[in-house]
C-alpha cells in the first residue's frame, strides 16, 4: 500500500494493514501475465481453467462462489492492537520462537527444468497483497482508447512523483497499454476501490487492438488535464502521468529473448474525490477509498484490518 492511502494518524505511525480476500471469475485472460507466461492453459470460459490460484474455476468455481457468505459492503477499517503491545527493542518475532524452529527452501529460479511460470505463481502468490494500477492509455493519434489493470506497479519517489509499472513482453511485440504508452509518452493511473472492482476486472478482457475495454467494463470516462487519455470517474485517486523512459528485460534462460518492460511514469496532476481528501493533512481516508489490492491467482484483497506502531526513535 502506498504511504499515501493510509489515514491521517500515519503522520505519527505507519499502520499494518492485513487484506480480506475474494475472488471470482476473470475473463479467459485472467491477465496480461498470466496469457503470457503460461500459454495453452488458458481454455475457453466453458472448460475448465486452471490459474495459478490454490483451485480451478469453471463450473465447479461457481458452486464455490455460491456457497459464500455475501460481500459486505458496509465492513468499514477496524484498528486493533499490535500482536504484542509491550514489544521491547531487541525482542525480534512475536511468536515466541516458533518461526526459528521452521525449515525454509531453497530455490534456484533458473533451475535446470524450473519454468518460468513457477516463479511467476511462486512471485504473485508471495509478495501480497499489491497495489493495481488501472492504466488508462490512447493510441498516439488519440483514436483508440484502451484501459487495463496491472499489479507490478508501484509509487517509488514523491518529489517527483514516480510510479513504475511492469509489463510483460517486448516492446517489438507491445500490447495495446504499452504499445499506446510507448508511442503517445502518456497514460492516467487510476487506483481500484471497492465499489467498481468487478468491471476493473473485466478490463483484462483479451480484447483484440482497438477493441476498447471502457465499453466492456462500463466504467466511465472523465477528461483529463495534461494528457489525452481519460480518467476513470468512478476511481478516488487517479494520476496523469508522462513516461520518462522504458527498459526491456531479457530472459536468462532464452538469451536474447524480450521478456519484460519496466515503465517509469512521472505524475503531473493528481485527481482525488473531494469526500476521501482532507485538504489540512493531505491525506486521503483510507475509509474512504476502500482499495483493493491483488493476491495470488485470481483473489483480490480488501484493507478492513490494521494496526499502527508508531516509528522507532533513536
Amino acid at each position: 500500500m502506498s504511504c499515501s492511502v493510509l489515514g491521517p494518524k500515519l503522520l505519527r505511525a505507519f499502520p499494518k494493514v492485513s487484506p480480506r480476500i475474494f475472488s471470482f471469475r476473470s475473463f479467459d485472460r485472467v491477465s496480461q501475465l498470466e496469457s503470457s507466461l503460461l500459454p495453452g492453459i488458458y481454455r475457453q470460459k466453458s472448460t475448465m481453467i486452471k490459474t495459478s490460484a490454490f483451485f480451478n474455476t469453471g463450473d465447479d468455481f461457481d458452486k464455490v462462489q455460491a456457497s459464500r457468505p455475501d460481500f459486505q459492503r458496509d465492513a468499514g477499517v477496524k484498528y486493533s492492537k499490535p500482536p504484542k503491545p509491550d514489544w521491547k527493542e531487541g525482542e525480534g518475532g512475536n511468536d515466541g520462537g516458533e518461526s526459528l524452529n521452521k525449515n525454509h527452501i531453497e530455490i534456484d529460479p533458473y533451475q535446470e527444468g524450473r519454468h518460468a511460470s513457477s516463479n511467476y505463481k511462486l512471485l504473485i502468490s508471495g509478495v501480497v497483497p499489491r497495489p493495481i494500477a488501472l492504466i488508462s492509455t490512447k493510441s498516439k493519434d488519440g483514436k483508440t482508447a484502451n484501459l487495463a489493470p496491472f499489479s507490478y506497479a508501484q509509487v517509488i519517489n514523491h518529489d517527483p512523483p514516480l510510479f513504475t509499472v511492469g509489463f510483460v513482453g517486448s516492446l517489438e511485440k507491445a500490447k495495446d497499454s504499452l504499445k499506446n504508452l510507448a508511442e503517445s509518452k502518456e497514460c492516467v493511473i487510476n487506483i481500484i476501490s471497492e465499489h467498481f472492482v468487478e468491471a476493473a476486472n473485466a478490463t483484462a478482457v483479451n480484447a483484440p487492438y482497438g477493441v476498447s475495454e471502457w465499453e466492456v467494463s462500463g466504467l466511465h470516462q472523465a477528461p483529463s488535464s495534461v494528457v489525452q487519455a481519460a480518467r476513470v470517474k468512478e476511481s478516488m485517486l487517479s494520476i496523469e502521468g508522462k513516461l520518462v523512459e522504458t527498459k526491456e528485460f531479457e530472459s536468462r534462460t532464452t538469451p536474447g529473448k524480450k521478456t519484460g518492460v519496466l515503465a517509469i511514469i512521472e505524475g503531473v496532476r493528481f485527481w482525488v474525490r473531494e469526500d476521501a481528501y482532507d485538504k489540512e493533512t493531505n491525506v486521503v481516508d483510507l475509509k474512504v477509498l476502500k482499495p483493493i489490492s491483488r493476491l495470488g491467482g485470481i483473489a483480490y484483497g480488501r484493507t478492513t484490518d490494521a494496526v499502527e506502531l508508531p516509528r522507532p526513535q533513536f
